[in-house]
C-alpha cells in the first residue's frame, strides 16, 4: 500500500473511532429510579442498591441508577405509579393501593387474614399478577410484586379487644385496609407513609397499621406507645402489596442484552427475595421499640375470632365488586388462597 494511502487509510480509521466512541457511550442507560421512602429504609439500603449494582455488573455498567427517595422527582406517593406510565421515573416502587380503583386485581391479597408470610405470598402475587393482572398492569413492564411483612395495629392507647377500636382515628395505607379498621369500629384514616409521623406528633390520628420494618425509619417507634400483635398461629391480620415496575417503553427500547439483564433480575425469584427481606426485618425493627421502653400485649386467637367475624364481610363484597367491574371475584379470591397455600410450606 502506498504510504500516502496507508497514511489516509489510518486516518479514517481513526476519525471513524472516535465518531463511533459517543455512539458506544450512547448505549449506556441511566435508569432514573424513585420511591417515598427515605435513604435510610430497608428498601433503599437493603434492596435497591444491590439491585443496582448487580444490574450494572451484569451489564458491564451499561446500565446504571440514579436513586431518587423520599419522592425527590416531585409529586406525591399515590403519583409514583403515573410518573412510571408517563416517563417521569423510569422505575418506581410503590403500592398499588395508593391509587383506588386503579388496580382491582390485586386487592385481593390485601382483604384480612390471608397472609402468613411475606416471602410465600410475594410469590404468590407475582404468580396471580400473571393470571388476573395484565390488563390492570398493562401500561407498565411490572418487575415485581410483594408483600410486606406481617402488619400489626400501633398507638397512642392499648388494642386488647374489638371494642377497644371505638373512638380511634386510624391510619391505613389501603382502601381494604381502611374497610377493615371501620368493621373493628374506628375511624379510617387513609394516607400514605410519610404523612404518618407528623399526623401522630400532632395527634391527627390515634395510631395506625404497619409492619414493623418501616417503623424505625420514619421514627414512629419514639411517638407510640403501645403495639398489639396477634397470634403468630394465625394469619396476619393484614398485608399490603407492593410493586416495582418500569416504564414500558423504556424497557421495551433497551438492546436485546440489556433487556436479558432486567429480565433476569425480575420477575418470581426477585418478588420473593423481596418477601424474605421483609420477613427477616421485623426481628431487628420491633427490637427499637422495645428498646424505646413501648408496651407490647398479643391479640390471642380467641379474641381474633371476633375480628374475622367482625370482617368476614369483606370479602364477600370485594367478590361483588369484582363482579360489577367484569372480573371473576370468587376465581381470583379462590386463586389467591390457593396460591398462598401452595407457597406457605
Amino acid at each position: 500500500m502506498p504510504r500516502k494511502l496507508a497514511t489516509a487509510f489510518i486516518a479514517t480509521a481513526a476519525l471513524a473511532a472516535t465518531l463511533a466512541a459517543p455512539a458506544a457511550r450512547a448505549q449506556e442507560v441511566v435508569l432514573k429510579v424513585a420511591h417515598f421512602w427515605p435513604a435510610t429504609a430497608l428498601s433503599h439500603q437493603k434492596v435497591l442498591l444491590p439491585w443496582c449494582d448487580k444490574i450494572a455488573k451484569e451489564s458491564n455498567n451499561r446500565l446504571k441508577c440514579q436513586l431518587y427517595p423520599a419522592m425527590q422527582l416531585g409529586g406525591t406517593p399515590p403519583q409514583l405509579i403515573q410518573q412510571a406510565i408517563d416517563g417521569v421515573a423510569d422505575i418506581v416502587w410503590t403500592l398499588p393501593g395508593y391509587t383506588p380503583g386503579r388496580f382491582p386485581s390485586v386487592e385481593v391479597f390485601e382483604l384480612p387474614f390471608m397472609s402468613r408470610s411475606a416471602e410465600a405470598t410475594s410469590r404468590a402475587v407475582w404468580d396471580y399478577v400473571q393470571i388476573y393482572g395484565q390488563k390492570d398492569f398493562g401500561q407498565l413492564k411490572p418487575l415485581a410484586f410483594h408483600v410486606h411483612d406481617n402488619g400489626y395495629i400501633h398507638g397512642n392507647k392499648p388494642i386488647e379487644k374489638l371494642a377497644d377500636f371505638r373512638g380511634m382515628k386510624m391510619r391505613a395505607p389501603t382502601r381494604l385496609t381502611n374497610k377493615m379498621l371501620a368493621a373493628f369500629g374506628a375511624t379510617p384514616v387513609a394516607m400514605p407513609l410519610p404523612q404518618v409521623t407528623e399526623s401522630m406528633s400532632k395527634g391527627v390520628i390515634d395510631g395506625y397499621v404497619l409492619p414493623w420494618e418501616v417503623i424505625p425509619p420514619v421514627k414512629l417507634h419514639e411517638l407510640t406507645r403501645y403495639h398489639a400483635e396477634t397470634d403468630p398461629a394465625e394469619p396476619a391480620l393484614y398485608t399490603a402489596v407492593f410493586t416495582i415496575a418500569m416504564n414500558k417503553a423504556r424497557y421495551e427500547g433497551l438492546p436485546p442484552e440489556l433487556k436479558q439483564v432486567i429480565d433476569a433480575n425480575s420477575g418470581a425469584e426477585f418478588s420473593a427475595m423481596l418477601g424474605r427481606v421483609w420477613d427477616e426485618s421485623a426481628a431487628p425493627a420491633r427490637q427499637k421499640a422495645v428498646d424505646h421502653g413501648n408496651r407490647f400485649n398479643t391479640i390471642p386467637s380467641a379474641e381474633l375470632a371476633n375480628w374475622r367475624t367482625a370482617t368476614d364481610k369483606l370479602a364477600v363484597d370485594w367478590v361483588a365488586e369484582m363482579k360489577g367491574k367484569g372480573y371473576d371475584g370468587q376465581a381470583m379470591l379462590d386463586s389467591a388462597k390457593e396460591l398462598i397455600r401452595k407457597y406457605d410450606k
